[in-house]
C-alpha cells in the first residue's frame, strides 16, 4: 500500500514524513495546530519546553473529559510522548532542508493523520494501539522589504 502525500514540494521547501508513529492522534491534532506556521527554532524550543513541564499545549477541540486549566492559555496538557515524537519528525524536515541549502524555515504545513491500528494483547482482553502518520513541510522565510507592505489578494503587475 502507497502512502499519498498532502502537497508536492518545490525547491524552496523540504518535506519529512512519519509513518505509524505510536501517537494518539488527537494529542497530535492538537500539538501540530501549536506549531504550525512558527518559526522551526521556535518550535523545536517550545516541543522542548512542553517536554521538560514548562509550557502546556492548549487543548482547543479536544477538550473534554476534565482536562485542567494552565495559566493564561485555558485547557491544556503536556504530552510529552506526542511532542517527542513529533520532535522527531520536524528536526528531519530541518535537516531535509539544510541538505538543501536552506535556512531561516517556517512550518508551512504539518497534518497528523490516523493511522492503521494494531492489536496489544493483554491477559484477559486485548486493546487497540493508537497510530498516527504526520506530514511536515517546511520552506524558507520570505525576506520582508523595510516600508513595503503586502496587502493579502495583491498581484504582482509585470513590467
Amino acid at each position: 500500500m502507497v502512502y499519498h502525500y498532502a502537497h508536492n514540494v518545490d525547491e524552496k521547501s523540504a518535506k519529512a514524513v512519519g509513518i505509524a508513529l505510536p501517537v494518539s492522534t488527537k494529542q497530535a491534532v492538537e500539538i501540530c495546530r501549536f506549531i504550525r506556521g512558527k518559526n522551526v527554532e521556535k518550535a523545536v524550543k517550545e516541543l522542548k519546553e512542553v517536554i521538560d513541564e514548562k509550557r502546556a499545549i492548549p487543548f482547543r477541540r479536544y477538550n473534554r473529559g476534565g482536562i485542567g486549566h494552565r495559566p493564561g492559555i485555558g485547557p491544556g496538557r503536556y504530552p510529552k510522548k506526542a511532542c517527542g515524537e513529533i520532535l522527531k519528525v520536524v528536526n528531519s524536515a530541518a535537516s531535509n532542508a539544510k541538505s538543501k541549502g536552506l535556512s531561516s524555515l517556517i512550518i508551512r504545513f504539518i497534518t497528523p493523520q490516523k493511522a492503521a491500528t494494531q492489536w496489544h494483547y493483554g491477559r484477559k482482553r486485548r486493546r487497540q494501539a493508537k497510530r498516527t502518520h504526520i506530514e511536515v513541510i517546511v520552506s524558507e522565510e520570505k525576506e520582508k522589504v523595510p516600508g513595503k507592505k503586502e496587502k493579502p489578494g495583491a498581484k504582482e503587475t509585470k513590467k
